[in-house]
């Protein structure tokens, strides 16, 4: 009996190689997704950017940083992007959840998350600092940034068009 026991053992623990591998390639993949995801955040910040710069004639919309390249995500702390002009500023910021896929903050499972952050002197002096949550969520259709506004449950796509309302809201 002892013979079969081993047996068994010895073949559970050669499944548990592959169960380990499986898991390692799949923590690989949501590395990549990250490092993608952040490029792509940065991505229509830069095209808002470059969008409105384009229509300026006496001013110009700063962002820092300027590129940002796959190899500049980091996953054990916050990544900061910054859009500014003349004193008003947008502030992303997001890192990787303690978990691979987490459900905690948001329904949609996401595996990145942050806040967006609105303000201008005035909103600072008088510590009214706009903030929305954000999540790079994986979705039956396709994986994208989502905005959450907390106080009024309001979410949405993170894109050009969001961009526009939060510099509206700070002018």
């Amino acid at each position: 009996m002892t013979q079969d026991r081993l047996k068994k053992l010895a073949e559970s623990l050669d499944i548990l190689i592959e169960k380990d591998d499986l898991k390692a390639k799949y923590a690989g993949e949501i590395a990549g997704l990250r490092s993608a995801a952040a490029c792509e955040i940065h991505g229509i910040c830069a095209a808002f950017v470059a969008n409105i710069n384009a229509l300026l004639s006496r001013t110009r919309v700063e962002l820092a940083p300027a590129r940002f390249l796959p190899e500049n995500f980091r996953d054990e702390e916050p990544n900061l992007l910054q859009i500014s002009v003349r004193g008003r500023i947008l502030q992303v910021e997001f890192e990787a959840p303690e978990r691979l896929i987490s459900t905690e903050h948001f329904r949609v499972p996401y595996i990145l998350e942050g806040a967006v952050r609105s303000f201008n002197q005035e909103l600072l002096d008088r510590e009214a600092i706009e903030e929305q949550l954000l999540f790079f969520c994986l979705e039956k259709s396709r994986n994208l940034w989502r905005f959450f506004d907390g106080r009024t449950y309001q979410t949405g796509p993170f894109n050009q068009e969001y961009l526009v309302s939060l510099l509206e809201r700070i002018l």
